[in-house]
């Protein structure tokens, strides 16, 4: 199969990488200068989807996808599929989905779930919106680039479906570090705490696969000092966007309002910026209750 793929970075790299691996070929093209492996690169984002049966977008907001569905769409064959891996607003998915599919083309949102890692792994969770055919076209592309994908509705699901992972990963990574940050001052040793969490009611993948506690758990980031997995300020991109949709839906998320603004002032206020997300736990560590 011939594929288009635009955005060619930590994330998209790999992914690109992994459908040239199986055979595909691969036509990218990306702003920046790149080389992937059996990835032939293309001068602009039209050559790059020009005649492609699939063209798969992996970019930074809703802004510049818009901005690339302009670009590629009028370049794009009729009947091909337009496969968008970003994490973007719910209402950009949908409009882009909807200009997609008045062009004759095939539409789907599929953001991700699982970071570089897993894109390099090929073992990314895909959530994906749109029409029962064009999943079904994307589908064996998912298979090669992820371990699951699960086809969430219509035009805008996928989006949904991640954003609302996001905030309740959010929300329990800050809790997890607040449990921790708090057990520490009543003198309770940290593995003691874990023993007891994980395999308790307070049992979470933020405690269990991800502990935010160097030295306990499986490895995690906080093991590498808070070298980013999943960076703080792409949490705050996630949160954000959960309540924007929030606003847009009459949605009452006082939790999920209050990550975003937890991770607002240490992404931007606290030395935060290209940390991971659970480096939340030092942060709670130097903090007393006032």
């Amino acid at each position: 199969m011939k594929i288009g793929f635009i955005g060619l970075g930590n994330m998209g790299g790999p992914m690109a990488a992994n459908l040239a691996k199986a055979g595909h070929e691969v036509i990218g093209f990306d702003m920046a200068s790149v080389e992937i492996d059996g990835v032939s690169l293309a001068s602009s984002a039209a050559e790059a989807a020009k005649d492609a049966e699939v063209v798969i977008t992996m970019l930074p907001n809703g802004q510049i996808l818009r901005a690339v569905a302009n670009d590629i769409l009028p370049a794009m064959t009729k009947g091909a599929a337009f496969v968008d891996c970003s994490t973007v607003d719910v209402d950009s998915a949908k409009a882009v989905a909807a200009q997609a599919e008045a062009a004759g083309l095939l539409a789907v949102d599929a953001p991700v779930s699982g970071g570089v890692g897993g894109a390099a792994a090929g073992t990314l969770t895909f959530m994906a919106g749109g029409s029962a055919a064009a999943f079904a076209k994307a589908e064996p592309l998912f298979d090669i680039m992820g371990q699951k994908a699960v086809h969430c509705g219509d035009a805008g699901a996928g989006q949904a479906a991640k954003i609302c992972n996001n905030m309740i990963l959010g929300v329990t990574m800050i809790a997890t570090c607040e449990a921790f940050a708090l057990a520490d001052k009543l003198g309770l040793d940290r593995q003691k705490m874990f023993d007891v969490v994980s395999t308790s009611s307070g049992y979470s993948w933020s405690m269990n696969a991800y502990c935010p506690a160097p030295g306990v758990g499986p490895q995690s980031p906080a093991d590498n000092n808070y070298q980013p997995g999943f960076a703080a300020e792409l949490m705050l991109k996630d949160l954000r966007l959960s309540q924007q949709a929030a606003d847009s839906a009459d949605a009452d998320t006082p939790m999920g309002q209050l990550a975003s603004a937890l991770y607002e002032q240490f992404v931007e206020n606290e030395n935060g910026l290209g940390m991971d997300f659970s480096a939340m736990l030092p942060r709670f560590e130097k903090r007393g209750r006032s």
